[in-house]
């Protein structure tokens, strides 16, 4: 199952997976009024994780453990999450798709395109990033794809950086779940926001996706922190929950984060096997420090 992408619904959540019983949950003592208490650490919840729920139940749910964000919204659904008290932490504004990103230039005047008209929308709904992608390499080096990537996002730099709103280009794996992408390691993804030199365009940095391609995830935060404006969770092995049955040590990773001085979301992305109400709740408690 590690070869799901966003796109795919989740057979796993419904069903005989959500009638899987789980022991452990947020205390109730963590959660006032919609809010966790005493958290250093803002946590989102990524939407396309969780097919199961309808919007407005996904939302009355992530309301109800705490969270103060929703992520990889729409913009047709970003207003929507408004209404619940909640923030879109990242939507998606038209900057490419996983394969067809940043790296090529034959997508360039439509991303630009896309941003100029979606930045501006982000900024009135309180939307503070907007994602994007490197695309894939189709035989491209590293080199040429360094060139095209901060090119097309120094157009659109002065945009973000006028709506106040950031730019973050995601991280993946290209061994398990993005054969091919591009943006599989920090150092490439580094080397393309020093490049842009904006403090508007930063990156997605995918705990999950970097443990697959590098490991040593504390030491890259630690070392890489100043680009990086935002954060996703999922269990290795499986990109499932955040337990005790996967590699790292969540509560360590979320406490070298907040080290860093980090003020902006840590979204969950994983894909839950068990009661996915229950996942979440479990994922919030870990990361609540």
């Amino acid at each position: 199952m590690a070869d799901l992408t966003r796109r795919e619904v989740m057979s796993l959540v419904g069903t005989a997976a959500i009638g899987t019983a789980v022991t452990r949950s947020v205390p109730t003592s963590a959660i006032t009024r919609g809010r966790v208490l005493g958290s250093a650490m803002q946590q989102s919840a990524c939407r396309w994780c969780f097919p199961g729920m309808g919007l407005d139940e996904f939302f009355r749910h992530a309301k109800d453990v705490g969270l103060p964000a929703v992520d990889l919204l729409q913009e047709g659904e970003w207003d929507v999450a408004k209404q619940y008290g909640l923030t879109c932490s990242t939507g998606y504004g038209g900057a490419g798709t996983i394969s067809d990103g940043l790296n090529d230039p034959s997508n360039h005047s439509e991303i630009v395109r896309n941003l100029e008209l979606s930045l501006p929308k982000a900024a009135n709904a309180s939307v503070p990033n907007v994602i994007a992608f490197f695309g894939n390499r189709r035989g491209m080096n590293d080199d040429e794809g360094i060139d095209n990537c901060t090119n097309v996002l120094k157009r659109v730099a002065p945009v973000a950086e006028s709506e106040d709103v950031t730019i973050v280009v995601e991280l993946l794996n290209s061994r398990v779940n993005h054969p091919d992408y591009m943006g599989d390691h920090t150092a490439f993804g580094v080397e393309v926001i020093k490049r842009v030199d904006s403090p508007r365009v930063k990156l997605l940095y995918d705990i999950y996706h970097m443990q697959i391609m590098e490991g040593n995830i504390i030491q890259t935060i630690r070392d890489n922190h100043q680009y990086i404006a935002h954060y996703h969770t999922a269990g290795v092995p499986g990109r499932h929950e955040l337990g005790r049955n996967q590699e790292l040590n969540w509560r360590t990773v979320t406490q070298a984060i907040v080290d860093t001085g980090f003020t902006g979301y840590l979204a969950h992305e994983f894909i839950p096997i068990r009661d996915p109400r229950t996942s979440l709740q479990e994922a919030v408690a870990l990361c609540n420090l």
